[in-house]
C-alpha cells in the first residue's frame, strides 16, 4: 500500500513464472496470469478442454489463507453465484485452489472502466443482493470490527504497523491516534454476511452491464454492511476516479454515512 492507495492486486507488470505445482496443473494449456497481489499471490486463467477455469496460488509464509477461502466459497455457493472449488493442494512453495470460471468479466476490465457509471451501479446492486442472499443466522464465519481490531492491536504491540504505508487520508494520525479512533466503534446498523473484500475487481459483470457474481471471498463473514460499503466506495475512487460514492450507495439503496465510512476505511487500512 502506498500514499495513493493503488489497487492491492493487478496484472503483473513484469514476466511472472508459474510456481512448480501450477506448471504441472496447467500443462500445455493456454493460460494467462491475470492478477498478482502485493504478497506474491497470483490468479491464473486457464483455457481448459471444456472451457476456462482458474487457479489461485499463495506463497508459503504469507497471510493469504486459501483453505479458509475454499471453506467460505463452499458455504456461500448455496446462496449466491461464486466460483466452485474443484481442487485444493499445498506443497513447500505454497497453496493453491482450482476454481470454476463464472461467466462475466471484472468490473475493472477495459470495457467497464470506459463505462464507470454502469460498473459502479452494478457493484452497488451486486453487493446489496449479496448481503440479502446470505443468511446471517447460519453463517459460521465472523468479520466483526471487534475481532479485526484485536488483530490490529496485536500488530501494533509487535511494531508491525507502519503509518508510512497507510493511505494519505490517515498519514497524519500516527499509530496511537489511529488506534484510539478504532477503539471508538460506531454502533452496528444491522448485521449481514459481508463479502470481506468488496473492491471493484471482485464483482463480475455480464454483457448487459448487470452483476453476475463475486470472487475472492477469503474474508467473508458477519459484520455491519458498512464494513463492505466503505471499501466498495473507496475502491471506486482508485479504479474509476473520485465522485462515485453516491452512485454506488444509491444503487445499493442506502444513504451516505460519513462516520461509518471513515471508521471502516481506517480499520481496513490498518489491517493485515
Amino acid at each position: 500500500m502506498t500514499d495513493g492507495r493503488p489497487p492491492l492486486a493487478g496484472p503483473p507488470d513484469a514476466p511472472t513464472a508459474l510456481p512448480r505445482a501450477l506448471r504441472s496443473l496447467v500443462g500445455h494449456r493456454a493460460h494467462e496470469i491475470a492478477w498478482r497481489n502485493q504478497l506474491g499471490g497470483i490468479a491464473v486463467r486457464v483455457e481448459g478442454d471444456d472451457g476456462p477455469w482458474w487457479v489461485k496460488w499463495a506463497p508459503a509464509g504469507t497471510d493469504l489463507d486459501l483453505p479458509a477461502e475454499a471453506t467460505r466459497l463452499a458455504w456461500a455457493a448455496a446462496y449466491t453465484p461464486v466460483p466452485r472449488v474443484l481442487e485444493e493442494g499445498t506443497d513447500d512453495e505454497g497453496t493453491w485452489l482450482v476454481l470454476t470460471a463464472l461467466h462475466g468479466e471484472s468490473a475493472v476490465s477495459t470495457r467497464w472502466k470506459a463505462d464507470p457509471r454502469t460498473a459502479v451501479r452494478a457493484i452497488g446492486e451486486g453487493l446489496r443482493a449479496f448481503h440479502r442472499a446470505l443468511p446471517v443466522a447460519s453463517c459460521p464465519f465472523g468479520w466483526s470490527a471487534t475481532d479485526r481490531l484485536a488483530v490490529v492491536e496485536q500488530r501494533a504491540a509487535t511494531g508491525v504497523l507502519d503509518a508510512g504505508r497507510w493511505h494519505r487520508d490517515h498519514h497524519a494520525l500516527g499509530v496511537d491516534e489511529a488506534l484510539a479512533r478504532l477503539r471508538d466503534q460506531p454502533e452496528i446498523t444491522h448485521l449481514v454476511v459481508c463479502h470481506g473484500d468488496a473492491c471493484a475487481p471482485n464483482t463480475l459483470l455480464g454483457a448487459d452491464g448487470r452483476w453476475v457474481g463475486h470472487v475472492d471471498l477469503g474474508s467473508l463473514g458477519v459484520a455491519d454492511p458498512w464494513a463492505d460499503l466503505a471499501i466498495a466506495t473507496w475502491s471506486c475512487d482508485w479504479n474509476y476516479g473520485p465522485g462515485w460514492d453516491d452512485e454506488l450507495l444509491a444503487a445499493y439503496g442506502i444513504a451516505p454515512d460519513p462516520d461509518r465510512t471513515s471508521y471502516y476505511r481506517l480499520l481496513w487500512d490498518l489491517g493485515p
